[in-house]
């Protein structure tokens, strides 16, 4: 695999999220380990048997395995100024998670074990994928974090992938998704104008 996947793109054009997040974590990963394109690959891809017979030489893989709405609270609502000057709104964004099942693969399982501590260790040294790493511009930073699943255990992985039971952990990556468009926001009201509304009979009775 050769380097990151991803591009520049102007401020105001939406990144493609996953695309984006994993071009970082890529990124991160060649710097921080370091692995380069020569030495060793990062694969995305489900890491199957199929997969795994093809590979040789070493790889660190990420394989994304589940999307779901975060529990996170959503980003604030937003106000911008627009092209024309006028004042634009967005609704607050919902943060999302990105569950990848992260393993190593080598000529020898010491190997792997170390590849895998290696990894490890830089990814749990981050709490935010560092910003130099992000080739398109996000909604909000990545954050980074270890888990356990509980609805998706890594024996029930590996054998859905129909491989066998392999060294590896969770990375969660939370984002902001770029759901809700920018939209011109409602006029300011400047004054308020008090009209006099004439009184029903019943109600001048009542008074009376």
């Amino acid at each position: 695999m050769t380097g990151p996947r991803g591009g520049t793109s102007s401020r105001r054009e939406p990144a493609i999220l996953i695309p984006a997040v994993e071009d970082g974590l890529e990124s991160y990963l060649r710097s921080a380990l370091p692995l380069t394109p020569e030495t060793g690959d990062i694969s995305f891809e489900a890491p199957s048997s199929t997969w795994a017979a093809q590979v040789n030489r070493i790889t660190v893989s990420l394989f994304l395995y589940n999307v779901a709405r975060s529990p996170v609270p959503p980003r604030p609502a937003a106000s911008r100024p627009g092209p024309d000057g006028r004042a634009e709104h967005r609704a607050p964004l919902p943060m999302v998670q990105l569950s990848y099942l992260v393993s190593a693969w080598a000529g020898s399982t010491r190997d792997e074990h170390q590849l895998l501590g290696d990894v490890l260790t830089r990814l749990v040294a981050q709490q935010v994928l560092p910003v130099e790493h992000l080739a398109a511009p996000l909604e909000s930073s990545v954050q980074l974090s270890l888990a356990v699943d509980e609805l998706n255990r890594p024996r029930e992985l590996w054998s859905g992938l129909g491989g066998t039971l392999k060294a590896s952990f969770t990375l969660l990556a939370t984002v902001a998704a770029d759901a809700y468009p920018w939209q011109l926001a409602a006029p300011a009201v400047t004054s308020v104008d008090a009209t006099a509304i004439p009184l029903r009979p019943a109600v001048l009775d009542r008074r009376a």
